[in-house]
């Protein structure tokens, strides 16, 4: 039990300030709501619209079940199987052709190679064909207070939930998705929703459950926002001769801090060291096969994948799918 908690809220921000410390808090769901009702009056709404959203939300203990066991934590060899088929690979060229003129017009706009904006999709939804199971309100309810390792980031998406329904005029009970709360045909959660989605039909309305067009305008928009780079190199495979240990760490999610130059070494090295700019920042990935390990330079745009999802290994998934992707594409 934690024996004190204040809250001071500043621009919509909530501040807990406890003579313990604050996860013992998230044990708490009763004291959370209570602070969650404190920190949404602070954002607009009243009392009793808060109250009402919270009694509608359902705990949902399959959502934690589905959070304790994800994909990413597969090792590379059983991972990309789900994602690079043949069978995605028809659905996505399908997906391409139908959708031609919309995507190029996203690829143009946003200045976003049209692979990645295709293969996302088909990686996050099959094209919409598995749009997610689970309640948005009741997966980010249960998250956000019944959750207490990510609980916080839940409950701003939960809140984030309150908004977008109001500003976007949605029905809470038709919104379904996945176990963490993302929904759509690009799985944007909430808070992404708000700042990234884009009316790219011109019918008025940020739709990223009916309209392909919005949710292939919205994913080349998140790209754009977070500094994709045009035609620039994504990930290259480099050679090691397993004799020592990398000098670079292996990326875990951090900012990006190497150059190419500090990864580059004599035991792994590129076949074309000479074409890539080592001063550019980096990162190492490494992939593990069923009777040998990878390790592939990530760049810029590999890093931006990451802010999609931080999963290297999804990141890996989605450029090899855009690979395969582009080049069918081309080929047809």
């Amino acid at each position: 039990m934690y024996k004190k908690i204040t809250t001071i809220c500043s621009a919509g921000i909530l501040v807990y300030t406890c003579m313990t410390t604050c996860a013992v808090a998230d044990n708490d769901p009763q004291a959370l709501k209570q602070a969650f009702i404190t920190n949404q009056i602070a954002n607009g709404f009243t009392q009793a619209e808060v109250s009402d959203f919270l009694a509608s939300s359902h705990h949902n203990q399959a959502v934690l079940d589905a959070i304790s066991r994800p994909w990413e934590a597969k090792p590379w060899h059983q991972y990309y199987p789900i994602f690079l088929t043949e069978k995605r690979l028809q659905k996505g060229l399908e997906f391409w052709q139908e959708n031609a003129g919309i995507i190029e017009k996203a690829a143009k706009k946003f200045q976003v190679d049209p692979q990645i904006i295709v293969a996302i999709i088909g990686i996050e939804t099959f094209y919409g064909g598995y749009m997610g199971k689970y309640k948005v309100q009741d997966a980010l309810y249960t998250l956000g207070f019944y959750y207490p390792p990510r609980a916080k980031f839940f409950r701003s998406e939960f809140g984030n939930l309150m908004s977008l329904v109001k500003e976007e005029g949605l029905n809470k009970d038709s919104l379904f998705g996945s176990y963490a709360g993302a929904m759509g045909y690009g799985q944007f959660i909430p808070s992404s929703y708000r700042h990234y989605a884009v009316d790219f039909n011109g019918d008025g309305r940020r739709d990223l459950l009916g309209s392909k067009a919005d949710a292939i305008g919205s994913v080349a928009n998140y790209f754009h926002q977070h500094g994709w780079q045009m035609g620039a190199p994504v990930a290259l495979k480099m050679s090691y001769n397993g004799d020592d240990k990398p000098k670079a760490n292996v990326w875990k999610s951090e900012p990006l801090h190497y150059k190419v130059s500090d990864i580059i070494s004599p035991n792994l090295s590129l076949k074309k060291a000479k074409d890539i700019d080592a001063s550019q920042k980096a990162l190492l990935v490494k992939l593990q096969q069923k009777n040998s390990t990878e390790y592939w330079l990530g760049l810029k745009n590999f890093y931006v994948i990451t802010r999609y999802n931080r999963s290297p290994l999804y990141a890996m998934a989605a450029y090899q799918f855009s690979q395969q992707l582009e080049a069918a594409y081309h080929a047809n």
